[in-house]
């Protein structure tokens, strides 16, 4: 009996997990085209070198569905590509009379463009080390006739949200250039920490959504699963052949030290698995000889999602994808006994 709930936790465990490294999939893959992490970066570094942008709105969204959105289609924050060398000397901050709106950022963009490389005609990037930041800043204060305190008065002359800050710092460091710079690096490590904050905050919602429609579109019947791996000694025998003798020791050798995602990928694709897509707007099946064959259900699709009976199977699907594919691994690997890479 032991044995049967063992098997049945197994089972469980992999299709959550197997549908939960889906969502990711989606997920990554939409971040991805629409280059939402570069642009979020550059919509806060917009707000906080050069402040509001046009009619006074935030360039940083302030709603889930801007993210996904406004952000991607409305107002792209991030600079243009530039295949040319960074000017050899930064370029003094303009004064109040010429400033444009993209006046800061454009010259840190300089400052950094080493580690660009295009996507459709702009910056492709997504992360900034707070130490490339820092060094950049101290550039742009070389540029000043009075350093660091001429490039504060021009900021507050541009009017520049980074003045408050930078002021800050330059106060706390007692007009060292040394702790200035470490100061600087503190600061903007910890700007990243909260943005990075924010943005996993927006993504859930994302995830949440497209956990959903995942459980929706394969119409995972958690609880019908889950009895279909109890009363069906066979299909629970083949579930549970992944993780004994021969089967167990493959699968150990290929994930211990391995990626866990491209482990699963290539390891429990097994026909045992391919049950839990049975039930999908579109099937795939896979012989053991021939060539692979697409189904249409829709018809049987939609009776199932239209059976009301169905639906406390897909609450515990969705409930299920919403903990993750990070979660579900964890539960394989100590349901199997792999060990977690070192």
């Amino acid at each position: 009996m032991l044995s049967v709930y063992a098997d049945l936790a197994l089972g469980l465990a992999l299709a959550f997990l197997l549908l939960s490294l889906l969502v990711s999939g989606l997920n990554e893959a939409i971040v991805r085209v629409l280059s939402i992490r570069s642009k979020f970066l550059w919509a806060y570094l917009r707000d906080t070198l050069d402040g509001a942008g046009p009619a006074g709105r935030s360039w940083l969204p302030a709603r889930v569905r801007d993210v996904f959105a406004a952000l991607p289609f409305a107002r792209d924050p991030r600079p243009r590509h530039s295949d040319q060398p960074a000017p050899p000397e930064p370029v003094p901050l303009p004064d109040q009379e010429t400033r444009t709106d993209d006046a800061m950022v454009t010259r840190l963009y300089q400052r950094v463009q080493e580690i660009d490389h295009p996507k459709r005609g702009r910056t492709s990037i997504s992360d900034i080390p707070p130490e490339r930041f820092a060094v950049a800043l101290m550039e742009l204060a070389a540029a000043e006739r009075d350093g660091v305190e001429g490039l504060l008065e021009k900021l507050k002359a541009i009017r520049s949200p980074l003045y408050g800050h930078l002021q800050g710092v330059w106060e706390t460091a007692q007009r060292d250039l040394d702790r200035f710079r470490k100061g600087v690096e503190s600061w903007f490590d910890g700007e990243m920490q909260r943005l990075s904050l924010l943005y996993k905050r927006y993504v859930k919602w994302v995830l949440a959504v497209l956990g959903l429609a995942v459980t929706l579109l394969f119409t995972m019947d958690g609880l019908e699963y889950g009895k279909t791996l109890l009363r069906d000694n066979a299909f629970r025998a083949s579930v549970a052949a992944l993780v004994e003798a021969d089967a167990y020791g493959g699968l150990k050798e290929r994930c211990e030290g391995s990626d866990p995602v491209g482990c699963i990928t290539d390891t429990l694709s097994s026909p045992a698995l391919v049950k839990v897509l049975d039930h999908a707007l579109v099937s795939v099946t896979v012989p053991e000889t021939g060539d692979p064959s697409v189904t249409w259900n829709g018809a049987a699709w939609w009776d199932r999602v239209t059976t009301l009976s169905h639906w406390p199977g897909y609450l515990l699907t969705y409930v299920a994808l919403l903990f993750g594919a990070p979660f579900w691994w964890d539960v394989l690997r100590r349901i199997t006994g792999i060990r977690s890479r070192r």
